[in-house]
């Protein structure tokens, strides 16, 4: 297999979970929302959720298409221009003000961050 896709495979986010409606391990990949594996072992779910996303890499090689760049090595901002009910964000401002910090300092402790 070619680097540059094992480079994606190794660096791409891989969870496995318990499906209880499936009695199995789901594998699944961040970047590729729409692919799963079932297996009755988790260590299967996730080699064979890596071998399905090799699988789709390798097809969209073959189409000239991109892979999706992994989550980790994107580049981030930091800035998140969220919509909201105005009136949310009236009691938003209400509340910043009467703890006499920003709406946005008010999120981010609201966040967690």
């Amino acid at each position: 297999m070619p680097s540059k896709i094992q480079k994606y495979i190794n660096q791409y986010r891989y969870v496995v979970v318990w499906s209880e409606d499936d009695k199995e391990f789901v594998g699944q990949c961040t970047e590729f929302p729409g692919l799963s594996h079932l297996a009755k072992d988790p260590v299967e779910a996730m080699r064979g959720v890596r071998a399905l996303v090799e699988a789709v890499i390798l097809d969209m090689q073959q189409n000239n298409e991109l892979p999706p760049e992994p989550v980790y090595s994107r580049k981030y901002s930091g800035r998140l221009n969220l919509r909201m009910p105005e009136e949310q964000h009236r009691q938003l401002a209400i509340e910043a003000a009467e703890n006499k910090v920003s709406l946005n300092t008010l999120i981010l402790h609201r966040l967690g961050g």
